[in-house]
């Protein structure tokens, strides 16, 4: 018999936020208590260091409290505890940008936080009464006001097991429902029969995730990747190897793939509840996303509402969709953006965004914040998209111009305000008198220094400011700063710092994160192990170099499961798209290309540009070239597409039609990847240049970066990213084992060994051609499959 009791841990500060939160979500209050949490901790040691001998920093507390059946932790780090002759006080400090004069009492969740620490103190020191002090420092000015109180410790007792009460059948349900899942995961087996290389897959995220250590899994299509890496991070789970399990992905459709992978292992009799978290702009009841509660009647009194809305859902269902989710939500009249977040910490699997995890902005705190981690399990999928994603996530800009907007606004109402955006105006105009185009900058520590000062009037202003369309611009502007605060606080050897003059005239001072592994490692951290999988994860170095810090990652290559004799792969010679060669004879080869492609075989194609401009330049010729009566008809992918707009544009290749059809899309865009046209739904893919993005101010600092390392600067700005694309649209073609097709690599550059070097290994098989004989290949390949 196992006396073991199972425990259920939580910190004092989820347990007090948790259970005693009320009232309204209002988005016009509170905005910067992040900012505050990111920037205290400086704060903190200070005011502790300069406390005296009788103040003990950081002291660790705990606390177990038998239940029935389990032990419930409480653990939490009191701030500082001071030992008088006069008695004990128990200190919390909190570091906030409001006004400290317009504080009158303490914040009731900070003192229950305090609280909790006290009555544990004297709890297990047998005191009869206990001090608490609530120290607020404006982090701005650095002045400093206080709260004490004196309990009991009767007072706190009763207090203290109240609290707890509340709490005990919300651990009870994990224990429960922990121990359900745990039996049924047992019973699951892999759902199909394995495909060749498929079982090395899967045993190979196993071992990883045993072992508790990252591993890079470039997979081709067809392999089925989704369910090798889902499957044996269930099993993990089911062995207490991990707890949660975050699926990420950058994209809509590979969402509704993890989604089938689980569902797939429910007809097992599999229970595991599985969120799926929605961006708020998109599960929002309302017109505008702007949560308060006299803009938005969900936002009223939602936490009031919400933790009996979270508990009767997660005990009704495990499936947690979307519908499912808004659903509920109008039932109790609450967010459901809020409440999607609410019930993911009740969830065993979370399908979301890359940047709910990664995000400074937006990661879920209730699992990644400060002092909070757990036994999380990453499936990156799509992981090539990580690289820029990233980049951008933790890269911050301002521009000169907006702080004169912002100025323009505010300054017949708000002198100290505009005193403030003026300094910083004169720091930034003064470094755009020192730029000449592009200036790298090894400093802007004096623009941090005002921006500070600008923040604390910032947010007194928001609290204050009545008019709701100049609260909307400053507060923008707001997040911008703050970005940029937070950005600098966090600059290291991976940042470059420039100023640059745009060609608009705008100037613009920016911190650009040239490799982001050690920002993402961060959050990696929080938990025990990281699969990063895609169908074009090469050269592999590449992706380890930025995704992480790491020295000991594993590494595997999953070989294609398709016959490479169904797939014919050409490389045209008389082509180039570089800017020197382009023009109208240019055009006219490609276009030349792309009909005698679609002559040969009457089906579906796809030509994928460099640029919508190289695009719709083909294109005129390719109309021309055709005449009045086209024998192949075309649809062309347009920018900033809608997705009924994207829906249409898929559904043409769904058509039986007499003539083969040809669609013109860009190369990275949204019909490059995540689509999926099976069969003869698309039988060839005419990839027309390199990929290689366009030459900038950031992709030549990349170079220069790169370079000072040793490496291949011009690789990593221009070429690896380049040829991702190139890979991603080639991999539209061959989707199951059924499918036939031809691919077409349209540029002299494909033949250099360095662009040769990212070819997955099932591309060393390919020949050559050029416009003149392109027709007679692509027939001889039609042939071989004829009966």
């Amino acid at each position: 018999m196992d006396l073991e009791q199972p425990v259920i841990r939580i910190s004092v500060r989820n347990l007090v936020e948790f259970i005693l939160q009320s009232g309204d979500i209002d988005n016009r209050t509170g905005g910067s208590d992040k900012d505050a949490m990111q920037q205290g901790g400086r704060m903190h040691r200070k005011i502790q260091k300069s406390m005296g001998s009788d103040y003990h920093a950081e002291v660790v507390l705990k606390y177990e409290i038998p239940c029935k059946g389990f032990i419930l932790s409480l653990e939490g780090r009191a701030d500082g505890i001071i030992e008088t002759p006069e008695g004990v006080i128990v200190d919390e400090i909190k570091g906030i940008f409001k006004d400290l004069d317009k504080l009158s009492e303490p914040v009731s969740v900070h003192q229950a936080q305090a609280k909790c620490y006290a009555y544990i103190y004297a709890s297990q020191r047998k005191l009869d009464e206990i001090g608490v002090q609530m120290t607020y420092c404006n982090l701005d000015t650095e002045d400093i006001k206080r709260f004490q109180n004196v309990y009991l410790f009767q007072e706190l007792d009763s207090w203290f097991w109240e609290l707890i009460g509340k709490y005990e059948k919300w651990a009870r349900y994990q224990i429960q429902w922990r121990k359900k899942r745990n039996a049924s995961i047992k019973d699951v087996e892999f759902p199909f029969a394995y495909r060749e290389g498929q079982k090395e897959l899967v045993t190979s995220v196993y071992r990883t995730i045993l072992r508790e250590k990252k591993l890079f899994i470039q997979a081709p299509t067809g392999v089925g990747k989704t369910i090798a890496t889902v499957f044996p991070a269930v099993k993990a789970v089911g062995e207490e190897l991990g707890d949660k399990i975050f699926y990420l992905t950058a994209k809509t459709i590979t969402r509704t793939v993890a989604w089938q992978a689980f569902d797939n292992l429910r007809e097992q009799a599999l229970r595991m509840k599985v969120i799926v978290l929605t961006a708020k702009e998109k599960i929002c009841f309302c017109e505008e996303t702007n949560c308060n509660p006299d803009a938005c009647p969900y936002a009223k009194g939602h936490f009031d509402r919400v933790n009996d809305a979270v508990y009767e859902l997660i005990t009704t269902t495990d499936e947690f969709n979307r519908e499912v989710i808004e659903e509920q939500a109008r039932k109790w009249n609450v967010c459901p953006f809020e409440m999607g977040l609410d019930v993911s910490v009740w969830a065993d699997a979370i399908i979301c965004d890359y940047n709910y995890v990664f995000d400074p902005n937006a990661f879920l705190r209730r699992f990644f914040g400060e002092g909070n981690k757990g036994e999380y399990l990453f499936l990156i999928d799509e992981a090539h998209n990580l690289v820029e994603r990233g980049r951008e996530m933790y890269s911050a800009s301002l521009y000169k111009e907006d702080f004169l907007k912002i100025k323009r606004l505010v300054k017949y109402e708000d002198g100290k305000l505009t005193g403030k955006l003026e300094d910083c105006n004169k720091q930034l105009l003064e470094l755009k008198r020192e730029c000449e185009g592009c200036q790298i900058l090894n400093s802007v520590s004096h623009v941090y220094l005002k921006l500070l000062s600008l923040m604390a009037e910032l947010e007194r202003y928001l609290e204050e400011c009545k008019n709701e369309e100049i609260r909307k611009e400053v507060l923008d502007f707001y997040f911008s700063v703050r970005m940029f605060v937070s950005t600098y606080e966090r600059l290291d050897e991976n940042y470059m710092i420039y100023s640059e003059l745009e060609e608009d005239g705008r100037f613009k001072l920016r911190l650009f994160c040239v490799n982001p592994a050690g920002r993402l490692q961060e959050f990696l951290d929080k938990g025990n192990s990281t699969i990063y999988f895609s169908a074009t994860l090469l050269p592999i170095h590449y992706y380890k170099k930025l995704l992480s810090t790491a020295k000991d990652d594993y590494a595997i290559y999953a070989e294609s499961p398709f016959d490479t004799q169904k797939r014919q792969l050409l490389l045209g010679t008389d082509v180039s798209t570089k800017y020197t060669r382009r023009g109208e004879e240019m055009y006219g080869r490609y276009a030349k290309y792309l009909i005698q492609v679609a002559r040969v075989r009457v089906g579906n194609y796809i030509a994928f540009f460099p640029s919508y401009r190289f695009m719709e330049d083909v294109y005129e010729v390719f109309c021309d070239m055709l005449g009045d009566e086209p024998e192949i008809e075309t649809v062309m992918q347009s920018q900033y597409m809608s997705e009924e707009a994207r829906e249409i544009f898929l559904e043409n290749f769904e058509e039986d039609r007499d003539h083969s059809l040809m669609g013109f899309c860009v190369m990275g865009g949204i019909f490059s990847e995540g689509i999926d046209l099976a069969e003869d739904k698309l039988i060839g893919a005419v990839i027309i240049g390199t990929g290689l993005p366009q030459v900038c101010r950031e992709r030549e600092l990349l170079i220069q970066y790169f370079d000072g390392q040793g490496l291949r600067g011009f690789d990593y700005a221009y070429l690896y990213p380049g040829m991702n694309k190139v890979l991603q649209s080639a991999g539209r073609v061959i989707r199951t084992e059924e499918d036939r097709g031809v691919i077409l690599l349209l540029d002299e550059r494909f033949r250099d060994a360095r662009y040769q070097e990212t070819f997955p290994r099932e591309w060393k098989e390919y020949s050559l051609c050029n416009v003149g004989n392109v027709e007679d290949a692509i027939e001889e390949f039609w042939k071989r499959w004829e009966c």
